[in-house]
């Protein structure tokens, strides 16, 4: 679907996906809104002298956390942000339009980035309503980068940017059989985007293959004088498409996360296939067994995602324009007391209260926990794991399969993965398709240290040539209504 140098191609690749979207959208509610300018903006690119980057023409849908410039508001997925059209472009969405994208339109999330409750439905916001996997819409897309994973699974644009705190790229891409990179923390601009943590915020590439996520990471990694986290990444920033190469894997030492699998048989089982690949391509697999400061980890992190949201929301909210009014975290539970038939029908807003409730950056306790889990998380996780095994990057399952969506009891996940460790100790984080369970797709990640996605990148590139293990979607009601699942549940001839 990417565009070619033809006049006119972006144009027709933007009217192409606009009509793909009208086509599906109606049963996965993937997408938000599309952007009235996005044929206009196609036409512009189709009249310039040459290709303007290495996205020229490529229609490109944006998690409506993002601002992007233009008619459309960023909601989050919340009704107090229905209003909240800034006219400005987040500066990873201003660099998107600078290698030529096309910005198509805004993609549907869990509210406020999954943050709102503890125990919320993943793919569910009051704007954009429940976003339906394609492998089989009963089943949950993730979240909180639902709306992309679902678009570009299902076809409706080749990429997609989602954003992550926490499993919010890498979680969505695997369960729906896509390609997701979460970046090193600074490595990607994040103003004027919806924040939950500054410590672990970052926005990626959530694509149909790694060669996407490769140009599409080209095009937004950089500095941003607005964001000091950045300040290193124009020096930091690789040659993305040239690290593809099939033969990335050979003689290369990966570490095999052995504690972060046997919670999924079905999973575990693709998880061997994958390795085998790997070995295939002249990896040399070095098992991991153990690790003992994941729940500490946790612990950790979640007093730090509460204390950060309530300051750096504060923050946000401060530069949005007049007509939207709340302007704290506060306002925010205000609003969906008032508006609780709407807002808070599904679920409440515990962890807004909760993250309410701490006492500011300057608090011992958060100051403590933050020192904690990213050490935890980086020096002794990552870093000592990489060391200690001479190993380039580590290996896991990323997710478990698909669980069903569910208003009575909320989400369903098993666990499992160690996308974890990447989201506290801000390190990047790659996941490619690595076959399915039963038709539902499930990821491989690959881990490794800050600043590492060319690497990365390269080992994603090899296997994806080498397995060729990603699932096609059969938009099915339900896996049970497979030919082949429903042939396993129907009795035995008598």
């Amino acid at each position: 679907m990417a565009a070619d140098n033809a006049v006119g191609a972006a144009q027709a690749n933007t009217l192409a996906a606009i009509a793909r979207v009208g086509a599906l959208n109606p049963r996965l509610n993937a997408v938000i809104a599309l952007d009235p300018t996005a044929a206009d903006q196609a036409r512009v690119l189709d009249a310039s002298k040459g290709p303007r980057g290495v996205l020229h023409g490529v229609p490109m849908l944006i998690k409506d956390n993002v601002e992007t410039a233009g008619p459309l508001p960023t909601t989050a997925g919340s009704l107090a942000l229905k209003d909240n059209v800034t006219g400005r472009d987040a500066p990873l969405v201003a660099r998107l339009r600078r290698a030529g994208a096309v910005m198509l339109g805004k993609t549907n999330l869990s509210e406020w980035a999954n943050i709102r409750a503890d125990a919320s439905i993943s793919g569910w916001s009051a704007v954009g309503g429940q976003t339906r996997n394609p492998h089989a819409l009963n089943r949950n897309t993730c979240g909180s980068s639902s709306g992309s994973g679902a678009a570009v699974a299902s076809g409706m644009v080749d990429a997609a940017i989602g954003t992550e705190t926490d499993g919010s790229i890498t979680c969505p891409a695997a369960m729906n059989g896509i390609v997701g990179l979460k970046p090193t923390v600074g490595l990607v601009s994040r103003t004027h985007v919806v924040p939950i943590s500054h410590s672990q915020d970052t926005a990626g590439p959530m694509t149909r293959d790694v060669t996407m996520a490769a140009r599409v990471l080209t095009a937004i990694a950089g500095s941003d004088p607005a964001d000091g986290a950045t300040k290193d990444a124009d020096a930091r920033r690789g040659d993305y498409m040239a690290a593809l190469r099939p033969d990335a894997l050979r003689g290369q030492r990966i570490g095999v996360l052995r504690f972060a699998t046997g919670w999924h048989a079905g999973v575990d089982a693709r998880f061997e296939a994958a390795l085998a690949v790997l070995r295939a391509q002249g990896a040399v697999l070095v098992d991991i067994t153990k690790f003992d400061s994941r729940r500490e980890i946790g612990s950790n992190e979640f007093q730090v995602l509460l204390t950060e949201l309530k300051a750096d929301m504060a923050t946000y909210l401060a530069t949005l324009p007049a007509n939207v009014k709340p302007r704290s975290l506060a306002d925010l539970i205000a609003f969906n007391k008032a508006n609780a038939a709407a807002e808070m029908a599904l679920f409440g807003q515990d962890t807004f209260e909760k993250a309410d409730a701490t006492k500011g950056l300057a608090d011992p306790d958060y100051l403590k926990a933050r020192a904690t889990s990213l050490r935890l998380a980086g020096k002794d996780g990552i870093d000592k794991m990489l060391a200690d095994n001479n190993v380039a990057a580590l290996v896991s399952p990323t997710a478990s399969p698909a669980w069903l969506i569910d208003t009575v009891i909320g989400d369903q996940s098993p666990g499992g993965g160690a996308g974890g460790l990447a989201a506290v100790s801000g390190y990047p984080h790659l996941t490619v398709p690595m076959g399915g369970v039963r038709g539902l797709p499930v990821g491989l990640s690959f881990i490794g240290p800050a600043w590492s996605e060319a690497r990365l990148l390269g080992f994603g590139y090899a296997f994806e040539k080498a397995a060729n293990m990603k699932l096609v979607p059969q938009l099915v009601q339900s896996i049970e209504d497979r030919p082949d699942v429903a042939a396993l549940l129907a009795p035995a001839p008598r």
